[in-house]
């Protein structure tokens, strides 16, 4: 057997090493992305449209049904993009397809650990500092999902880009649809809208987006968030809708 030596590297240096203070927190680093330059400008190109809006009685999402591959095939063509994660609360689903799906996952399980834990329900605040959290340093890869969703202080709906940026607004929109939902929402959309009204317009507006975004189609799937729960429904032809 070896003898070690003094200056074997795998011993450590006693003398060397700094004095740590045991009542010192210790800091983590964020795990890096382990994706390139260029598998990250694929997966921004692959389509969707999302949208969220605020209304008088709660808040409407909608989305596209179309799954595609860089924008150019179609994957699939009823894909349900909007998910409920909260009793109160839907997310949706746009970008990388596993990032997403694994993104929803780790918020729902986040959200029953809170509500076993505090025998309450999480504020929207709270779920969007914590999904903000997660797109900034989990391994979700390229996702900029609608958070919508209705808590005691209101009705609300924020954008989550993909560095975990977290905006609030009456009504926004995500995906490679979104100038041309956004065009049509910034004329029709008003305070004051019921579900039923606000139904309409969000539906128009991935419609609209569906006509020249070739990433989004097939068709809408809405769901309508109120103070008593979530009600996802997809619907295969806008005509039913609009």
């Amino acid at each position: 057997m070896r003898t070690p030596r003094a200056d074997d590297p795998q011993i450590p240096d006693a003398l060397s090493l700094e004095p740590v203070d045991p009542y010192e927190p210790q800091v983590g680093s964020l795990p890096r992305s382990e994706y390139s330059a260029e598998q990250m400008e694929n997966v921004t190109k692959t389509g969707t449209t999302t949208v969220g809006l605020t209304t008088d009685e709660g808040v409407v999402i909608a989305t596209d049904m179309r799954a595609s591959l860089g924008g150019m095939f179609v994957a699939n063509k009823d894909v349900q993009k909007v998910e409920q994660i909260h009793p109160t609360a839907a997310l949706t689903l746009v970008g990388s397809v596993g990032g997403a799906q694994s993104f929803i996952r780790s918020l729902r399980a986040e959200v029953n650990l809170y509500e076993a834990r505090r025998g309450e329900e999480m504020s929207m605040q709270a779920l969007s500092t914590l999904a903000g959290n997660f797109a900034r340093g989990g391994p979700f890869f390229a996702i900029n999902p609608i958070l919508g969703g209705v808590d005691d202080d209101g009705h609300h709906v924020y954008s989550i880009d993909p560095a975990g940026g977290v905006m609030r607004d009456e009504y926004t929109v995500t995906g490679s649809g979104m100038m041309v939902a956004h065009g049509l929402l910034e004329q029709e959309y008003e305070s004051g809208l019921s579900n039923e009204e606000a139904k309409t317009v969000a539906a128009r507006a991935v419609r609209s987006a569906a006509e020249r975004d070739t990433g989004s189609g097939n068709g809408v799937f809405l769901a309508e968030v109120t103070g008593e729960g979530v009600d996802i429904r997809g619907h295969k032809d806008f005509d039913e809708v609009c």
